[in-house]
């Protein structure tokens, strides 16, 4: 019995993974390879040929793409971490009049689909200045609803215990929430950190809306040129998907550990 569920794991995980090694396989081959069919998942003569032309061509900066990605992503999730945490401590914690409306409010927002806020949020961008920059996609996406909700069910589940402990050493409001809430916080955080992280590191559509200058671009905005101009270059499409998904699995398999224990923690479950 245990032989037959191991081998349907192992299969289901071939699944998942085929794709991946598909890719990796296709961004090692030559073009004339890259196009056969039936194509092979094995390439007869690897060759860089596709990383060299696509990370050193003069109109598709993909390493600077690479690197306003990395920083937008970095400094979004800063954000949304440094927000949402103290928005959900106060609606955890505080008792103020109107809370559980505030909170409801917020958890309702959950259910507006993004592309409708587009073109307010273009306004708004607009009148800051800020299009054609990476504050655009770092900024607005900061108060982050999903952020104060997931964050809120971990705080409740907290032992009020301690933080009453460290008040009555005379610890004010702040040094409770600093000292005492966010080192206990750690998995919720980081894998609040993981999500807004890739979130902002896959998003395609706002990054075309608000960035004009190809120097300016993000890796997926930037791939998407890339494609129009190599449409049948699949050498060149793997090589930029391998680009822009090997640092998301390599952050992931650093912090996995955090997000299995922050999700069953907070409350959250399948």
């Amino acid at each position: 019995m245990k032989a037959v569920r191991y081998s349907v794991l192992a299969f289901l995980a071939l699944i998942f993974v085929s794709p991946l090694l598909f890719m990796l396989s296709t961004s090692f081959k030559t073009r004339a390879e890259s196009g056969r069919t039936p194509p092979r998942l094995v390439p007869d003569n690897p060759t860089l040929a596709a990383y060299e032309q696509v990370l050193s061509a003069a109109d598709t900066p993909v390493f600077r793409w690479f690197l306003n990605s990395m920083l937008a992503a970095t400094l979004n999730s800063l954000l949304v971490v440094t927000t949402a945490a103290l928005a959900a401590y106060a609606l955890a914690r505080m008792e103020f009049r109107g809370r559980k409306l505030v909170f409801g409010l917020i958890v309702a927002t959950l259910f507006v689909p993004p592309v409708i806020l587009i073109i307010p949020n273009f306004e708004i961008v607009g009148r800051l200045f800020w299009l054609d920059t990476l504050t655009a996609i770092v900024v607005p996406t900061a108060a982050n609803a999903f952020g104060v909700f997931f964050l809120r069910q971990f705080f409740i589940g907290l032992p009020k215990e301690l933080e009453e402990s460290a008040a009555l050493d005379g610890a004010n409001q702040w040094q409770v929430f600093w000292k005492i809430v966010l080192p206990l916080s750690r998995p919720a955080l980081a894998t609040l950190a993981l999500l807004a992280f890739l979130t902002n590191w896959n998003d395609f559509l706002w990054p075309l809306y608000v960035l004009f200058s190809p120097e300016n671009q993000t890796l997926q905005a930037g791939l998407s040129t890339l494609q129009s101009a190599n449409a049948v270059r699949y050498d060149l499409l793997m090589t930029g998907a391998v680009v822009a998904s090997v640092p998301v699995l390599i952050l992931y398999v650093f912090v996995q550990r955090f997000i299995i224990e922050g999700v069953s923690r907070s409350g959250i479950k399948g």
